[in-house]
């Protein structure tokens, strides 16, 4: 009896039917031939009334379902597919409010469809999360009337299903074909430069010109004449991604942080990296260090990267970079490429942190990555209608002056920088890393 009730509700038609019935009792008092005709309405709609009741309730003759995919990706549009079905004899209206996951604070979901006899319809909305984690949907509340309109009998689908945001997997995919090689296409021919790495290639004879240090005395002694051992440059360069989850990158554009950018990025380019043949590994750090992936070219390694990426957490502390320097020489042995995702706002945070990223830079390629603020950079290309303008204006252009001076900074140390706007980073990280492969530095 309790679920019927709960499950009872009474449309706008059957309150305005009542009020107007009401309205001529009411009237009665004075017209006293209306009292007669005020009680055939009431008894006509009393009987209108258990007539739906009776066709609503007699069988669950109504479905519905939610169909969400597997996972959703961060910062992208992520379809919800909602399936109804009508089992009923006659035709129906049906209002629908899903309850969506409170991170989306949003709870003016409605939706009203008609569905003729025996049925069936979807429709599709959007949703775009702004944060990573678990999702949990409440119930698809669908509240069913028949021609009559007077009640509407209420069904519950799908209560509590649950789906995982994940970092942005649809921008990886949407970025995937800057891993094409175009010179292929083309004809280009392909250089093999000899090198020093650790992939042996083949023993050849000594002609002038070759390095005196490859000489291989032991082949040279056994065919008597000098044998040189030839090297070719590594097809697959250890890379990896290390992400700050310091304080700074708490800050948020477009309802993003900056740390959500970073992870967005680290798994779009690591799709382009092991596309190009290189490894891939991760590191985080902030007041420690943790969440270190070993850098490889496995198949698997992009889903232990996704994986690792969605589990990040940060309590956002000051981020140490002393401690960062000292797991990076324990962790990393080998000379690789560490793409440093962090952010300065200040030329003197920066030069505090400057000794520990030189002395990165000795042993491996090291890449900056920092931030642009982008609502400093609106500030700057707004005009100035008065004297408090003027100053914010000046106070704006600082701030990006002092940017621009940190990668001078940077880059006057060896160390290569990208100065992105968040919303950019990906292509930016993406295009770098090109350019740094097209030169051969790693």
């Amino acid at each position: 009896m309790i679920k019927f009730i709960k499950s009872l509700f009474f449309s706008q038609r059957f309150f305005i039917s009542l009020f107007s019935i009401a309205a001529v009792f009411l009237l009665s008092a004075w017209l006293h031939f209306l009292y007669l005709p005020a009680w055939l309405l009431l008894l006509f709609l009393v009987f209108l009334m258990l007539t739906e009741i009776l066709t609503l309730y007699k069988n669950r003759a109504f479905k519905a379902k939610r169909v969400l995919t597997e996972r959703f990706s961060n910062s992208d549009e992520n379809p919800v597919l909602v399936q109804l079905e009508n089992g009923y004899n006659f035709s129906i209206d049906v209002e629908v409010i899903d309850e969506i996951p409170i991170q989306f604070q949003k709870r003016d979901f409605y939706k009203r469809i008609k569905l003729q006899t025996k049925e069936k319809s979807e429709f599709t909305y959007l949703l775009t999360p702004q944060e990573r984690g678990t999702y949990v949907f409440g119930a698809i509340n669908c509240f069913v009337s028949s021609p009559i309109r007077l009640i509407k009998r209420r069904y519950r689908f799908d209560a509590d299903a649950e789906v995982k945001v994940y970092p942005s997997y649809i921008q990886m995919q949407a970025l995937a074909f800057l891993a094409l090689d175009r010179q292929s296409d083309f004809g280009a021919k392909k250089i093999r430069r000899i090198g020093h790495t650790l992939e042996f290639e083949q023993i050849k004879e000594y002609v002038p010109g070759d390095d005196v240090r490859t000489i291989n005395w032991k082949t040279t002694a056994k065919y008597d004449q000098l044998m040189v051992n030839q090297y070719q440059d590594e097809k697959s360069q250890p890379i990896y991604n290390i992400i700050d989850r310091g304080r700074l990158m708490k800050m948020t554009f477009e309802g993003l942080s900056l740390l959500d950018y970073a992870i967005n990025s680290t798994l779009a380019f690591s799709n382009i990296a092991l596309k190009k043949n290189d490894k891939i590994g991760l590191m985080t750090f902030a007041e420690d260090c943790r969440d270190f992936i070993k850098a490889t070219d496995k198949k698997t390694q992009l889903n232990r990267v996704l994986e690792k990426l969605y589990n990040i957490e940060s309590n956002y502390l000051v981020s140490d970079f002393q401690r960062l320097y000292a797991q990076v020489k324990r962790s990393i042995t080998q000379r690789s490429m560490l793409l440093v995702y962090t952010n300065f706002e200040h030329q003197v945070s920066l030069e505090r942190q400057l000794p520990y990223l030189r002395a990165l830079s000795q042993k491996h390629l090291v890449v900056v990555v920092l931030f642009e603020n982008t609502e400093i950079d609106d500030m700057i290309h707004a005009k100035a209608d008065d004297i408090t303008s003027v100053y914010e204006k000046t106070v704006a252009e600082k701030f990006s002056y002092e940017k621009r001076l940190m990668v001078k900074s940077l880059n006057a140390n060896g160390i290569q920088s990208i100065l992105t706007k968040p919303q950019d980073l990906s292509v930016n990280t993406i295009n770098k890393y090109l350019e740094i492969k097209a030169k051969g530095l790693i």
